[in-house]
């Protein structure tokens, strides 16, 4: 379908508002337009979809099932041009935005504690942060930074190393057996809780302790970190995550360490950025940002350009 043939959002509008009070005087009025102009707008978009949107029972509108299926994409897109426009309308003239993807537990949980301050320092920029986990083009998805974890190689991009990735066994205190844990393959009696971005963790895990079990693969899996920590605290099994990640439940003592041994991964965690994009003031302001809040044993490695064309697939989803 050309755009040409594309309907109006002034017949979405109509046709979303006929179908909420199912009338279309009421919609006319909603719309401040007259009843036989809404009619009209919902004639030509049933003439564009080739579907009936309404039947007639009793002199009473119905929805068709066609428009009902019509019905819930069309409210998706006046919510998310509803929402964009709101979005553009509460900035200033010299506002920019700053687009930023992250991993979804290493966002809630390493990224987000340290943008507190950072907007009255840039108080034009604006940051849309949203979590990716498949590999994507920085620059056909306008993102202006992104936070992975990899080989440090990303095509036609400039990578900051952030920290190295610890593993370590975790699980809630009470599920542990009263005369403790006296070797490592005894948690595979407590359940080994699986992350589906890490399928070989357990056995690389058991491997470098010069141990083998037949159970490193089994047990339930968790997309992604967070449930993976939460089915922890809730005593479902020992998990396998990054130190870092479980800090603030190990301190709390929601979880403990029921075998002393960590295994560091052979990636790590990287911010990048766009290459052609490295002197915007912005991108260059909210990188000084981060570096400047890392901790003191997490200091980053000097920038390096990545064009490996195979670096989106090492991409994956840690948290």
């Amino acid at each position: 379908m050309s755009r040409r043939h594309l309907p109006t959002l002034t017949a979405m509008q109509c046709f979303e508002a006929a179908a909420r009070h199912l009338s279309f005087t009421r919609a006319a009025e909603e719309l401040n337009l007259t009843q036989s102009a809404v009619s009209k707008q919902v004639a030509q978009l049933e003439s564009v979809l080739e579907h009936p949107l309404f039947r007639r029972v009793r002199k009473r509108l119905q929805v068709t099932p066609e428009g009902s299926l019509y019905l819930t994409e069309v409210r998706k897109i006046l919510a998310q041009v509803e929402m964009s426009t709101r979005y553009m309308q509460s900035y200033g003239g010299q506002s920019e935005v700053l687009n930023i993807t992250t991993l979804p537990t290493f966002g809630a949980r390493w990224l987000i504690p340290r943008l507190n301050g950072f907007r009255f320092r840039h108080p034009d920029v604006y940051l849309n942060i949203s979590n990716r986990v498949e590999p994507f083009d920085l620059d056909k998805e306008r993102v202006d930074v992104a936070f992975f974890f990899g080989h440090g190689a990303w095509p036609k991009a400039e990578c900051i190393k952030l920290l190295d990735e610890e593993m370590v066994a975790v699980c809630a205190p009470d599920v542990i057996p009263a005369g403790g844990v006296q070797d490592p393959l005894a948690l595979t009696s407590m359940v080994l809780l699986q992350s589906a971005t890490r399928p070989e963790a357990w056995h690389n895990w058991f491997k470098a302790q010069d141990l083998y079990t037949e159970h490193s693969y089994h047990g339930p899996r968790f997309d992604t970190f967070s449930m993976t920590l939460r089915a922890a605290r809730a005593g479902c099994g020992v998990a396998l995550v990054p130190r870092f990640l479980a800090e603030e439940e190990l301190t709390a003592g929601q979880l403990t360490t029921p075998w002393e041994f960590s295994l560091t991964s052979r990636d790590a965690y990287y911010l990048a950025y766009p290459e052609h994009k490295a002197e915007q003031v912005k991108i260059r302001g909210f990188i000084d940002w981060i570096i400047e809040h890392l901790e003191s044993s997490e200091r980053p490695e000097k920038a390096s350009t990545c064009r490996a064309a195979h670096a989106l697939t090492a991409i994956a989803e840690a948290p």
